[in-house]
């Protein structure tokens, strides 16, 4: 028997299929698009053919993220705090707290022992600090999202970002590659202000050691270095960090049914 586990994020739907065991079988990652129910379930059919099989060989599925009630043929919805949480601690299971840095939003949870979350804090009213910040920025220095960790590395002098509003920093970035201020500083400047603003959120829920590092932005080398500058911890990066919350979700959809059989 197999599970699946489906997070409908706010630019990327995912999907997990994992055994009776656990192990996970079959992955995939698609851009959300425009109709997040489309998205879903095309993501769903990809993972299917990949691992094998049919919908009828899973026996729970579990949908998450902010467009879990997109996914009709779910047996259930879970939050995505819960799930990044559960995926993070399958990852690394020393886990205590989790800095998820998503599309749209950004949250820091802390796990107890056991992987059990106790405390989070959640920015999702605005852009600032998330992937979309950092897109529109890529986008106004007229490089590739890609590029921005291995450029930071270069930089030589400080720059600080005033402004953590995507708009006014959007301005502000191009007034600065305007001035033929060096890209790399000005990329450097980008990742010390969402540090700034991640931060704050550390602060609030209190960073207790072992760090995960989950979302697409994980794949930014040069926010994780900033961030472990900041938190003055080493951070844990999951060979695919996108995937932790439909992982969790997946996860989570195996331990419901094995419960229900019991």
């Amino acid at each position: 028997m197999y599970y699946a586990g489906i997070d409908i994020g706010s630019l990327s739907a995912d999907t997990v299929i994992v055994d009776d065991k656990g192990k996970m079988v079959a992955y995939t990652i698609i851009p959300t698009g425009a109709n997040s129910k489309l998205s879903g379930e095309k993501c769903f059919n990809e993972t299917l053919e990949k691992a094998g099989i049919t919908k009828q060989d899973l026996g729970y599925i579990v949908a998450t993220g902010y467009g879990r009630i997109s996914v009709p043929f779910a047996d259930k919805a879970v939050t995505e705090i819960t799930c990044h949480g559960r995926g993070a601690y399958a990852l690394f299971p020393n886990t205590h707290t989790i800095i998820d840095i998503g599309g749209q939003d950004s949250k820091v949870i802390k796990l107890e022992d056991g992987g059990k979350v106790i405390d989070f804090a959640m920015n999702d009213k605005c852009a600032a600090g998330t992937g979309r910040f950092l897109e529109v920025m890529a986008r106004a220095m007229e490089i590739e999202l890609a590029e921005m960790g291995p450029l930071s590395f270069k930089s030589q002098s400080k720059i600080e970002i005033s402004s953590m509003c995507t708009v006014f920093a959007e301005s502000e970035v191009i007034s600065l590659v305007a001035q033929a201020q060096p890209k790399e500083d000005i990329i450097n400047g980008i990742h010390a202000a969402i540090c700034s603003r991640v931060g704050g959120m550390i602060d609030r829920v209190g960073l207790v050691p072992h760090v995960t590092m989950t979302g697409g932005v994980a794949k930014n080398t040069g926010i994780v270095h900033s961030l472990e500058k900041r938190t003055g911890a080493k951070i844990n990066i999951p060979e695919e960090p996108q995937i932790a919350g439909a992982l969790g979700a997946a996860l989570i959809a195996m331990e419901r049914a094995q419960k229900e059989k019991a």
